[in-house]
């Protein structure tokens, strides 16, 4: 059997109530030419057993893999990797959904246009309620926007394979958790890799509209870190360095303050 054109890597953790609606918008692609690789991060739920439900009806398809303890995202989606034999690598969320068109638009694109190594989307946030905000990012990141913010959505994100093995994929250290994917980006970058991000939203991102309550000291103190590599790894003037405070302020902002700011950043670009 010849190699798919595209590897959908995927880790997942306790997201049995979410995992089935995120598999099945894989599976109702128009663009079937693809392999998903499924991992389950030590989940203490039934994630594990419904993915072991899909493994055996699409057995060809799917790529089920195991850690018996939780490795964190890092770990778990290098180990995917690592069984990786499609062109282009995707990822996926397990409590999220890809909407029909994306692998079909984003392959498009690869084809179309060999200079970029790397798209993304923009991306809806929804939950129970219906959608809410959308992430929509500047299409043609350069060097300083890296120490704004993160320049690509991770989850709706393709790239070429060939950029994943040059940078050694993901690094796994304590200090890059919840921000892997924007040290990824930092490392492509700096090895001469470019992407961009599609205007449409190809993508939904589940969120439960209190994001504030998962920042904690040790997220914000990761992205002051993945920041100050920016500001260094890609040669940044050192006027854009007080951008690496940004976390730490906002850290410090009232909870309420914090959440208003949130909302009004998502609500902006509906």
């Amino acid at each position: 059997m010849k190699n798919p054109k595209i590897s959908v890597i995927m880790g997942v953790y306790n997201c049995d109530e979410t995992l089935e609606e995120a598999l099945d918008s894989l599976l109702n692609q128009t663009y079937q030419d693809f392999e998903l690789i499924l991992c389950d991060d030590g989940s203490v739920d039934k994630t594990f057993q419904i993915a072991q439900t899909y493994k055996n009806a699409y057995a060809e398809k799917i790529i089920l893999l195991k850690n018996e303890q939780n490795q964190g995202l890092n770990a778990t989606l290098n180990k995917c990797l690592k069984k990786a034999k499609g062109e282009y690598i995707a990822r996926m969320d397990g409590d999220d959904v890809s909407l029909p068109e994306r692998f079909k638009k984003q392959v498009q694109f690869l084809e179309k246009h060999p200079e970029y190594d790397l798209v993304s989307s923009a991306m809806t946030t929804f939950d129970e309620t219906g959608d809410f905000g959308i992430i929509r990012l500047k299409n043609e990141p350069d060097t300083v926007d890296f120490i704004k913010f993160s320049p690509f959505n991770h989850a709706p994100c393709m790239a070429r394979r060939a950029a994943f093995i040059n940078v050694g994929g993901y690094s796994v250290h304590e200090r890059l958790l919840r921000v892997e994917d924007w040290h990824l980006w930092i490392k492509m970058y700096v090895s001469g890799f470019k992407g961009y991000n599609l205007d449409e939203a190809l993508y939904k991102m589940r969120d439960d509209r209190h994001a504030a309550l998962r920042r904690n000291w040790k997220n914000r103190l990761n992205e002051f870190y993945v920041r100050y590599l920016a500001f260094k790894l890609l040669k940044l003037p050192v006027k854009y360095l007080p951008y690496t405070l940004r976390p730490i302020i906002l850290g410090l902002l009232p909870l309420s303050v914090y959440r208003y700011l949130h909302k009004k950043k998502l609500e902006k670009q509906l």
